[in-house]
């Protein structure tokens, strides 16, 4: 016959889990309200953010001036100012080419759509002027119709570059003060916090901020690859503007999903006016297997082995971050899961118990046997 249960041992069983259940709910309510307030601060948490990722990639160069024995300041000041000539050459290298086409570019937009109209008008379609007239009085009532809707789409989109300007300019000051400043900041954690916590928060500290300077590195580094290839082929195709084309599939790079979309929708209308339908779909192609290759092999692999992460891991991450906030989501879903890890494995560190070594044996006259 089967052993019967114990009851204490049942009694015992239960208890625990209910008193795991109850610590796990606990947990999950105190991450929720912690996401909670990180929401209602989110005006001043998204500049932070912006503002430490940029330290991220500048401060090689301000360490490698202040240990030529610079002053923080200056060389903090020197570093905020070729980081803002380095943006200004970038958007020069892209609107200065762009500006001089302007007229030949205007000209091939014309010449499409009357390309475009033409072959409308030939078979299978056959539509004709009376037709193509009709359907642009239609769509002049709709956007007549419809006018209130896109003024508030124009006052939400003007609000929507106001507070990019805005957050631009205080991560900007966020990081001249990060570069300043920074590296006093685990020492005066470490005054600030008591007992135990005086040593592992900086030390989780520091790990976390190596993790964040893997993460910006492998960013540029898949953009820089991006901009490469894709550039090559525009250069192939003999496609107009290819050195500003590759400068912003590089800038791009750095905005999950909407970046990679627009760059390359600029980089096939641009085909697509000057070279023609073939060059603008070969242009298509290309943009779509970089970009598969960058999102599911490049990506995958350059951050998992900066960041510690497994490649799949790096793919949830960035679909659930995409999934519960959108592009800001998918930009801080991979950083979030590498500190994640980091502080998960600092933990893993100080709770696991250092393996005992075995005792040697003693003899009944007390000796000591070898082993």
């Amino acid at each position: 016959m089967p052993a019967s249960l114990s009851s204490a041992k049942t009694a015992a069983a239960l208890r625990t889990s209910a008193r795991v259940s109850v610590e796990s709910l606990l947990v999950l309510l105190a991450a929720s309200v912690a996401l909670w307030l990180l929401g209602r601060m989110w005006s001043i948490v998204w500049p932070l953010i912006v503002g430490l990722l940029l330290t991220t990639l500048t401060w090689p160069l301000a360490r490698f001036l202040r240990r030529r024995g610079w002053p923080a300041a200056l060389a903090a000041s020197v570093v905020t100012v070729v980081f803002l000539l380095v943006v200004t050459g970038i958007v020069a290298l892209i609107a200065v080419p762009v500006a001089s086409q302007s007229g030949e570019l205007a000209d091939g937009v014309v010449e499409g759509v009357q390309r475009l109209r033409e072959w409308a008008a030939g078979p299978p379609l056959n539509i004709g002027d009376d037709q193509i007239t009709s359907s642009l009085d239609t769509a002049v009532a709709r956007v007549q119709d419809s006018i209130g809707s896109m003024v508030t789409a124009v006052v939400t989109g003007v609000s929507t570059v106001v507070n990019g300007v805005v957050t631009a300019v205080l991560a900007l000051f966020l990081m001249f003060f990060f570069l300043k400043d920074g590296s006093r900041f685990l020492p005066w954690l470490t005054r600030q916090l008591p007992g135990r916590l005086a040593t592992d928060v900086p030390v989780v500290a520091a790990r976390c901020w190596e993790t964040l300077g893997a993460f910006v590195r492998s960013q540029a580094f898949v953009g820089l690859l991006d901009a490469v290839l894709i550039g090559i082929g525009l250069w192939i195709l003999k496609v107009p503007l290819v050195l500003p084309l590759a400068v912003l599939t590089f800038v791009s790079a750095f905005v999950p999903i909407v970046g990679a979309l627009f760059a390359g929708l600029v980089a096939v209308l641009i085909a697509l006016v000057s070279n023609g339908l073939t060059d603008a779909l070969i242009v298509l192609a290309i943009i779509v297997v970089v970009q598969q290759l960058e999102g599911n092999v490049f990506q995958p692999m350059i951050q998992s082995r900066g960041l510690g992460l497994h490649a799949a891991v790096v793919l949830l991450a960035v679909t659930l971050g995409g999934s519960l906030a959108g592009i800001v989501g998918s930009l801080l879903a991979v950083p979030a899961a590498a500190l994640v890890a980091v502080v998960w494995n600092y933990l893993r560190e100080q709770l696991s118990e250092p393996l005992r070594e075995p005792e040697p044996e003693e003899s009944h006259s007390g000796a000591t046997v070898a082993s």
